[in-house]
C-alpha cells in the first residue's frame, strides 16, 4: 500500500492534500492511489450547491455547517473556484466568503479546486477527489459549483442530492423559467429572503416546477439574517436519510456516466496525439485550404483511418494488462 494511501485512511490532512493535488493533476501514481482506496469508498453522501454566479452558495454553506454537524455528520467541502486565466489556478473566492465559519474549524476539511474551464465548473478530477474524502472517513461531501448558468446541471452528475440557489435580485426570476437547471434540483432555494422580491420569485418557482413530477421541495431562507437556515438543514437531513436506497439506484447511472465519460476522455487523448504525428492530417489541411476537398470529407476520411489504426492496437493493449 503506498504511503500517502495510509495517510489518506487514517484521515491525515496532509496526505489527503496531498493525494488531491496529484489527482486533480493527474500527476505520479494518481491512478494507483484511486484503485487503493476504491474498496473503501462509496458510505459518504453528497450534496451539490450550484445556481447563477452571485447567489450566495458559499455564504448559505457556511452557515448550514454547523447544523449538519449537530446532525453528526463529519464533512468536508469541495470548492470549484473559476480559474485563473492567468496562472490556470483557483481564484480561491469561496474559501475567502466560508472564512469565518469554515477555514477556523479543525472539524471541517475544505479545499478549493480549479474549473480548469470544465463544463458546469466541475473538473473531471471531481469524483476522485470525492472518493478520496470519502475513504478519509467523510460522510458528508459538500460540492459548491462555480456560477455558471444554465451549464451548472453538470454537477447533478456527481452527487446524490442537488441543491439549487436562486436570488430575488439578479435576474433569476427569467432565468428560472428556463429549462436545464429547473430540471435537475431535489431542493430549489430562494437565498436573501429578506429582500424586495424574494416572496415573488418563490410563488414563481412554485407555479413553474412545483408541481412536476419529480415534485422538488422548495424553500426560502437568508444566509445573511439566518432566516429559514434551520428550516433549510432539517429538509437536507431528511432528504437524505430517506433517500438511502434511491441513491443506491442513481448510483449506477451516475458510474454509467462516469464510465462513459472516462472512455471518451481516454479516445480524445489517444486521437490528439494521433492527429499530431499523422502526416495525413497536416495534407489534409492543406488540401481543404486549396479547395481539393471539403471539411466533411476531409473529416471522413481522418476519422476512419484514425479508429482503424486504434482497432488494430486494441488487441495489443489488451495483452500489456
Amino acid at each position: 500500500m503506498l504511503k500517502i494511501v495510509e495517510g489518506i485512511l487514517k484521515g491525515d490532512r496532509r496526505a489527503l492534500s496531498r493525494a488531491i493535488s496529484i489527482i486533480d493533476n493527474e500527476e505520479g501514481k494518481y491512478q494507483e492511489i484511486i484503485r487503493q482506496i476504491f474498496k473503501k469508498t462509496g458510505e459518504a453522501m453528497t450534496i451539490g450547491f450550484t445556481g447563477p454566479g452571485g447567489s450566495g452558495k458559499s455564504s448559505l454553506i457556511g452557515k448550514l455547517v454547523e447544523e449538519f454537524k449537530g446532525f453528526g455528520y463529519k464533512i468536508a467541502i469541495i470548492a470549484v473556484d473559476p480559474t485563473s486565466p492567468i496562472t490556470g489556478g483557483a481564484i480561491l473566492g469561496d474559501r475567502i466568503r466560508m472564512q469565518g465559519n469554515i477555514i477556523d474549524n479543525s472539524d471541517v476539511f475544505m479545499r478549493s479546486i480549479a474549473s480548469r474551464g470544465a463544463i458546469g465548473g466541475v473538473s473531471k478530477s471531481l469524483r476522485n477527489i470525492v472518493r478520496i474524502l470519502d475513504a478519509a472517513g467523510y460522510n458528508l461531501i459538500i460540492v459548491e459549483s462555480v456560477g455558471a448558468g444554465q451549464l451548472e446541471i453538470e454537477v447533478s452528475k456527481i452527487v446524490n442530492l442537488t441543491i439549487v440557489l436562486f436570488t430575488p435580485n439578479t435576474g433569476d426570476k427569467i432565468q428560472a423559467i428556463k429549462a436545464g437547471i429547473t430540471e435537475i434540483g431535489d431542493i430549489y432555494i430562494v437565498n436573501k429572503a429578506d429582500i424586495e422580491g424574494a416572496n415573488t420569485l418563490f410563488n414563481t418557482l412554485k407555479d413553474l416546477i412545483g408541481e412536476t413530477e419529480k415534485k422538488p421541495t422548495i424553500l426560502k431562507c437568508s444566509a445573511k439574517t439566518g432566516i429559514g437556515i434551520r428550516e433549510v438543514a432539517e429538509n437536507i437531513n431528511k432528504m437524505l436519510n430517506d433517500r438511502v436506497n434511491n441513491f443506491k439506484e442513481k448510483e449506477l447511472g451516475l458510474l454509467e456516466i462516469e464510465l462513459k465519460d472516462m472512455v471518451l476522455n481516454i479516445l480524445e487523448d489517444k486521437i490528439l496525439s494521433m492527429l499530431e504525428h499523422n502526416p495525413s492530417y497536416h495534407n489534409l489541411i492543406d488540401k481543404i485550404q486549396n479547395k481539393k476537398v471539403d471539411p466533411y470529407q476531409a473529416a471522413d476520411d481522418l476519422t476512419s483511418g484514425l479508429l482503424n489504426n486504434i482497432i488494430n492496437q486494441y488487441p495489443k493493449n489488451i495483452k500489456n494488462h
